[in-house]
């Protein structure tokens, strides 16, 4: 009877629920004994669990649980295991039943997610895996959250009976050190069950498949009319016409576009700019993002090196932005396609091929971009030129998804958040974290043109109800500023990048508004994310741990005691760069290892601190000074300013490190005080200080090094020439 019950039951959910269950050959591979490691989702994961595995298996179920009706009735198929986290006793028994050569399956969270990511991690599981010494095997699953048996709030209606996917990874077993003891060896275990379950929800992301297929996936999952991209227009685009019009779209560029080439697009953060990118993927086009804030030479450095015949861009922002210079000079050179002019070509044949293609937009996709691969390029992005002539970065479809996915393992958003981005789309952080992060996983976004509206952006996000923002040191220091205590009310995630978040900057978050800047670590070369401090993993000064699947190794550099510079590896990894002085031809990075500049220092947990760019370290009598280490003394000493810190060629001592900065009258003698005061050697103090009106700085908020250099190089010549002239006379 029973097994006919079940026989039934399963038939049912497998219908419903559209069942796939991958990688079954590890689970009827494993030995006997075996402790499997289940992400814990709804309250029906260990009915799925109990039907869709096959063979003898056991459940630690959490007290509150194991007398639920639903898994009374399985009893007979699956033994439970009433278990308290406080409750040593339990904890033995069922260390005593899994030696004795049982499967049994736990949940390391404790209790079902309401955030759609992994939970607090209990040092149980871990403790046992270590008592037993058994095989583990993480599974994931994915969809019930977004049934009626989750705690998801507000989410359920989305999908009734959603596709259900549990993914079975291969077995490993835990290794932590015999020197290791009582409290500190369960931390360990469950540090190590945690990294085995992050990199368990990042596989069991499809990576490996284009945009598109990702999009679809994700309209498939929240809705036709899931409300997910809006801007300053207030005309909120649905899953369904966000397709609709990238597909419309299409057809009007086809007739300009070369197929297969790459397009250089000019536009703001607006709907327009997503659904342009969009079409132009669909139509198997690589979008380019351009810069708009680099100059007209670098612009012109940026369009070579990609190869770039057409640029597509809006006469309306080229009159806001004032960019009349840029559109002329570009003019010029390439073919420019204005959005507004393409209205006169669409015509109702036109609109109805797009109703039709958005339709059927899996057929169309798929006949479309039969010849597109998930490594194929999928955009190109500008480094910001901040250390010379800006390269082409071309990422490739599986490098964007892949990072979505290490940055939906380490945090996910959930569709009842909302996302403000108002860093750029030409930016990887604007692309990747602020838009294609929360796109792929059902989270509204707020698109803002500018970053630099530090009073317009707190009002913003105020009116939207944003609980997540994206922002460099800068930005969001400038935001704190000028915001109401009450402007961030409803934020839950502040997520800082691109460059060191400042004490000064983090401070103001917290004291002002409670709030802690979760700050992380990439570059466009990959995709961008590289670590991230959590919620649930965060190391104050550090930006995080790796995400997973990133292999790292450090370099020795001469001079540098702690640390050494990073090289990564990883699936996020560019596809290449096209460089200026080889226009359009791709240079993948050798071996797939990318150097990233940056000298790091990694702790015994994984933690990820900062030292300063590899060429930016000024040698000062054979000692090796972080310019970053100096901007950080200053800011801290002077908060109120901007400062940057630049090395200039010294006779005595071989290097010398100038400050610019915009505090007038600034006196070296209180910089020393202050560093007396604090510990720092004298050395780091700068050896001159000159005043400017702003520091000069790139799109992305960042300092723009060269054209700081030029300018200090610029005052102290105006300097030396008025102490030559004063010294004649």
């Amino acid at each position: 009877m029973m097994r006919l019950l079940a026989w039934l039951t399963k038939s049912c959910l497998r219908l419903l629920f559209r069942v796939e269950v991958e990688g079954l050959e590890h689970y009827e591979q494993l030995d006997q004994k075996a402790l499997i490691i289940v992400n814990h989702v709804s309250f029906l994961d260990p009915v799925f669990l109990t039907l869709f595995l096959p063979g003898e298996k056991s459940f630690a179920v959490h007290g509150m649980y194991a007398r639920a009706w639903y898994l009374k009735i399985f009893d007979s198929m699956a033994k439970q295991f009433s278990i308290d986290h406080a409750d040593s006793m339990a904890m033995k028994s069922l260390i005593e039943y899994l030696n004795a050569g049982h499967r049994v399956i736990v949940f390391p969270e404790g209790r079902i997610t309401t955030t759609g990511s992994l939970m607090k991690i209990y040092s149980g599981a871990g403790m046992i895996a270590d008592k037993s010494n058994a095989q583990i095997v993480p599974i994931h699953i994915s969809g019930l959250e977004y049934s009626t048996y989750s705690r998801l709030k507000g989410i359920f209606h989305l999908c009734k009976f959603p596709r259900v996917r549990i993914t079975i990874f291969p077995p490993a077993k835990l290794e932590l050190s015999p020197a290791l003891k009582s409290r500190m060896r369960r931390q360990k275990a469950a540090e190590h069950i945690a990294s085995m379950m992050t990199r368990m929800v990042f596989e069991a992301f499809p990576y490996q498949q284009r945009i598109w297929d990702a999009l679809l996936d994700a309209r498939d999952i929240h809705g036709d009319q899931h409300a997910i991209v809006e801007d300053m227009d207030r005309q909120p685009l649905t899953y369904k016409t966000l397709c609709l019009k990238s597909f419309v779209l299409s057809y009007l560029f086809k007739v300009h576009c070369e197929a297969g080439k790459r397009i250089g697009v000019l536009l703001p953060n607006t709907n327009a700019t997503i659904v342009t990118f969009l079409a132009l993927q669909s139509m198997r086009c690589v979008p380019a993002m351009l810069n708009f804030t680099m100059g007209l030479k670098a612009t012109g450095f940026a369009i070579e090196a990609a190869n770039i015949g057409t640029v597509i861009t809006s006469r309306k922002f080229i009159e806001l932005a004032e960019l009349e210079a840029l559109a002329s000079y570009l003019e010029e050179r390439v073919n420019v396609l204005y959005l507004e002019d393409l209205r006169a070509e669409l015509t109702l044949t036109k609109k109805l091929k797009g109703l039709y293609a958005a339709h059927r937009s899996r057929a169309v996709i798929r006949s479309r971009l039969r010849q597109v691969k998930a490594d194929d390029e999928a955009v190109v992005l500008f480094t910001s030129g901040s250390e010379g002539i800006p390269k082409g970065v071309v990422l490739s479809h599986q490098n964007l998804l892949a990072n979505v996915s290490q940055g939906r393992s380490r945090m996910r958003f959930t569709p009842q958040e909302v996302c403000l981005n108002a860093l750029p789309l030409f930016h990887s952080f604007g692309l990747t974290g602020g838009t294609l992060l929360p796109l792929m996983q059902g989270t509204p976004i707020f698109l803002y043109p500018s970053p630099l509206h530090y009073k317009v952006i707190p009002e913003v996000a105020y009116d939207i109800n944003a609980t997540i923002i994206f922002g460099t040191n800068v930005f969001l220091n400038g935001y704190a500023k000028h915001a109401d205590v009450y402007d961030f009310y409803s934020l839950r995630y502040v997520i800082a990048g691109a460059e060191k978040v400042q004490d000064e900057t983090r401070q103001l978050w917290f004291a002002k508004f409670g709030l802690r800047i979760l700050e992380g670590y990439g570059a466009t070369e990959t995709a961008p994310i590289l670590t991230i401090n959590t919620p649930r993993e965060f190391r104050l000064g550090s930006v995080g741990k790796f995400c997973p699947a990133i292999e790292y190794k450090l370099e020795h550099v001469p001079g540098i005691n702690t640390g050494g510079k990073l090289w990564v590896k990883g699936p996020n990894i560019m596809a290449g760069y096209v460089m200026h002085d080889r226009p359009g031809e791709l240079q993948p990075p050798s071996d797939g290892w990318y150097d990233t500049g940056d000298i790091v220092d990694i702790d015994e947990d994984g933690y990820v601190f900062i030292q300063g760019r590899a060429k930016r370290f000024a040698k000062i009598a054979g000692e090796m000074i972080s310019l970053a280490a100096v901007e950080e003394l200053v800011s801290n000493c002077w908060p109120e300013y901007r400062h940057a810190a630049l090395a200039m060629p010294d006779h005595g001592k071989g290097e010398k490190i100038i400050l610019i900065t915009t505090l007038e009258h600034a006196e070296r003698r209180h910089l020393v005080q202050f560093a007396h005061e604090n510990g720092i050697p004298d050395i780091q103090v700068p050896k001159k200080l000159l005043y400017v009106d702003d520091v000069p700085l790139l799109g992305s908020g960042k300092i723009h090094y060269p054209a700081a250099q030029a300018l200090a190089e610029k005052i102290l010549g105006e300097s030396s020439g008025m102490e030559d002239h004063a010294k004649e006379h």
